[in-house]
């Protein structure tokens, strides 16, 4: 959890009555405080919030992410962005990681797993839905493009992909027919060559970087 002991949350949604019921859904857990929520993203905003968390609705098409995204990291460079959307699509989902931000919501998740993808976010992990992510990954396989990166092996490149997918260890150990064992070193050795500590930033880098 953040040192303060709190997730300081900024919600920017067009739609004021969703915004409202967002923030008073946020408000009921005691780690998450709802410093503001508005439809506008500004500098001011962000100075005098002072928010761990930038939760932006992205549906209203109000808002130049990657602009948000700059301004917000410029003034407050901890912050963490997430981006909030009705779209089940890989393509929504790959424009708002290129502009660089930490987690992608989809609104039909329920409230337990939005305040998960919240905190772990919050606490430095990112987060993609999983459904998109093997949307993607499945859409990718299939027009024969063939995955490079000059650090990872060709075993290492095939644990990433079904990562992505969203499998565990032990699901990935079925798929290639390897022991937990060997699966459970193949994704620290993953870990180390992303500089990352959770599966969810592993799939966000690999989805950024092309990989899959």
């Amino acid at each position: 959890m953040l040192s303060t002991g709190t997730y300081r949350t900024l919600i920017i949604e067009g739609q004021a009555l969703f915004g409202k019921a967002l923030a008073h859904m946020l408000a009921l857990d005691p780690f998450i405080e709802v410093v503001g929520d508005s439809d506008a993203l500004t500098e001011a905003l962000i100075r005098t919030t002072r928010p761990n968390i930038i939760l932006i609705d992205i549906d209203g098409g109000s808002i130049e992410l990657t602009e948000a995204v700059r301004m917000s990291r410029a003034i407050a460079p901890a912050v963490k962005v997430c981006t909030l959307s009705v779209h089940v699509q890989p393509e929504v989902m790959q424009r708002c990681l290129n502009a660089g931000v930490d987690a992608y919501i989809v609104k039909d998740v329920s409230p337990v797993e939005f305040l998960r993808a919240l905190k772990s976010v919050a606490d430095g992990e990112s987060y993609v839905d999983p459904r998109i992510a093997g949307r993607l990954l499945r859409r990718n396989s299939g027009d024969g493009r063939v995955p490079y990166s000059s650090d990872l092996s060709n075993r290492e490149v095939d644990v990433v992909r079904l990562i992505v997918a969203g499998m565990s260890n032990k699901e990935i150990s079925s798929s290639l027919c390897l022991s937990e064992k060997t699966i459970k070193n193949h994704v620290s050795r993953i870990f180390s060559k992303f500089h990352c500590t959770a599966r969810t930033q592993a799939a966000v880098h690999a989805l950024r970087t092309g990989l899959v």
